[in-house]
């Protein structure tokens, strides 16, 4: 399975795993919650699925790759202890808590969260001290005397033995106690993860056309050379910032990251051709609406590489705009919700006023920050909710301290600047709107019947923030082509199953 399915499949398996009867009691019963066994080629996105189930379930994560482990610091580390058996004395060895057990009841304790998922990677590469008790962890959930807590599911990841030399196979017994999740790379369902994270538009399109250069990993005369996801993932957050410092992505920046110097070559020659078009063709000014008659020429005796490249750079630029958009309207759409508490406690009780609900909720709001931080939990989009919640509160409250103001005033003054930022919001909305229609006419004088035209609808669709936005606000080109291609599709489904007919 691709490693959507994969996080589906284990997203489903702990949400089974964590349900309770009417007594408070696990289903099922934390000695049948089976050790799910992540195995799949490295750098394809194990650990950060994990990451995106602890967030979507609103549970903790405590992550640790085992390679970096000894027998006594997963163990934990012998001390001698006195007993007294029937009134003989021994001295025996007890051992310390585990220091991975140890960081379950950590986090428990910062973040208040009681059940989580606890993440061990390279499994099946620790140690040969280790070893024997990975395996007895496997079986019983024990480190040592201690237990996982219950209400924590155990997940684990592995590469496969021809990815690393001192991957250790599990015998029959470990795997028979286990749930094993067999994940490939592939690459449609990675640029779906690319879009969401911002993922360098040169990477997404340079793979469009390339979709083989995505994942490699070869064995030839110098060794190994090998493409990751996330080679990739971490070369597109360079060439962002190198682009903001106005720094050159050149090859030797490039091997740093992608591993196969046929694959640096190519994609260093494209980046190239990639800035050489954003350049020439000036994307700005297409989804202005303000570009010139050469502009659409050029498009249309393009190749189709160059056409695909340039249509990714207007999308790109176009639903990074409509991602801001939306972030926004979720921040006005909880910062509402937030000042209508303050409303309601303060007319139920005057004998509180108007900043000290402000302090109380920006209090609160860092509070839960530092929960979700603590469990593992924030993604990046809440924490910028959350920061952008609490800066509106903080600029209020510097204007509530600067000036006298009475409560009713207090609260008008909150509600306008609630207002002044919706009505900024909505103006952005309309303008993105009008730069989606531009994007449109562009493209069917530029593209005419061409493909492209397919590939912009298909990519509006697929994306998850202009698809949303569009189902939001609408747009009636974009309707009207989808119309188009869901006709055409049809069409080519009734061919299809005449030419199946045996006549």
């Amino acid at each position: 399975m691709n490693i959507k399915q994969a996080k589906e499949h284990i997203k489903n398996s702990v949400r089974l795993y964590l349900k309770k009867d009417e007594y408070g009691e696990y289903r099922i019963p934390v000695v049948r919650q089976r050790p799910i066994f992540l195995l799949g080629s490295p750098g394809i996105g194990k650990t950060a699925i994990m990451e995106q189930i602890a967030q979507e379930l609103g549970i903790a994560l405590v992550s640790y790759s085992m390679t970096h482990h000894t027998r006594q610091s997963a163990l934990g580390l012998p001390f001698i202890t006195h007993k007294n058996y029937k009134g003989l004395e021994f001295d025996i060895s007890e051992y310390t808590m585990s220091e991975i057990i140890a960081s379950i009841y950590e986090v428990m304790e910062q973040s208040g969260i009681e059940e989580g998922i606890l993440f061990l990677d390279e499994i099946n590469c620790v140690s040969e001290t280790l070893a024997p008790s990975m395996l007895q962890f496997l079986q019983y959930k024990v480190f040592g005397r201690h237990k996982v807590p219950d209400g924590w599911v155990i997940v684990t990841a592995g590469n496969p033995p021809e990815y690393n030399k001192s991957v250790r196979e599990f015998d029959v017994v470990t795997m028979d106690r286990m749930k094993l999740v067999e994940v490939e790379a592939d690459y449609a369902t990675w640029k779906e993860y690319a879009l969401s994270q911002g993922i360098h538009n040169a990477v997404t399109t340079y793979l469009d056309m390339k979709k083989n250069d995505f994942y490699r990993v070869e064995t030839n005369v110098g060794g190994k050379s090998y493409v990751t996801a996330r080679g990739w993932e971490d070369l597109s957050a360079t060439m962002l910032l190198c682009e903001e410092e106005g720094l050159v992505v050149d090859e030797t920046l490039v091997a740093q990251y992608l591993h196969n110097g046929k694959i640096v070559k190519e994609f260093t020659a494209y980046y190239e051709l990639y800035n050489k078009y954003k350049k020439d063709y000036k994307v700005e000014e297409i989804l202005a609406g303000t570009n010139s008659a050469q502009v659409v020429e050029r498009a249309r005796i393009a190749k189709f590489d160059e056409r695909l490249s340039l249509l990714g750079m207007l999308l790109d630029k176009l639903e990074s705009e409509m991602k801001e958009n939306l972030e926004k309207s979720d921040y006005l759409t909880d910062l509402m919700k937030l000042l209508k508490i303050i409303r309601t406690l303060y007319e139920k009780d005057h004998s509180t006023s108007v900043q000290t609900q402000i302090e109380n909720q920006i209090t609160n709001r860092q509070k839960i920050m530092e929960s979700m931080t603590n469990a593992g939990t924030l993604s990046s989009e809440d924490k910028r909710k959350h920061r952008a919640v609490v800066r509106f509160l903080e600029t209020a409250q510097k204007k509530l301290r600067m000036e006298d103001y009475d409560d009713a005033a207090a609260f008008a003054m909150l509600k306008a600047d609630f207002d002044a930022e919706v009505a900024r919001m909505k103006e952005e909305n309309s303008r993105i709107q009008a730069r989606l229609h531009n994007l449109f006419a562009f493209s069917e004088v530029a593209f005419m019947d061409g493909n492209e035209v397919l590939v912009l609808v298909t990519e509006l669709t697929v994306n998850a923030f202009s698809s949303r936005f569009i189902g939001l606000y609408g747009s009636e080109d974009y309707q009207r082509h989808n119309e188009d291609l869901m006709l055409h599709e049809r069409q080519d489904d009734i061919m299809r199953e005449i030419e199946a007919l045996e006549l």
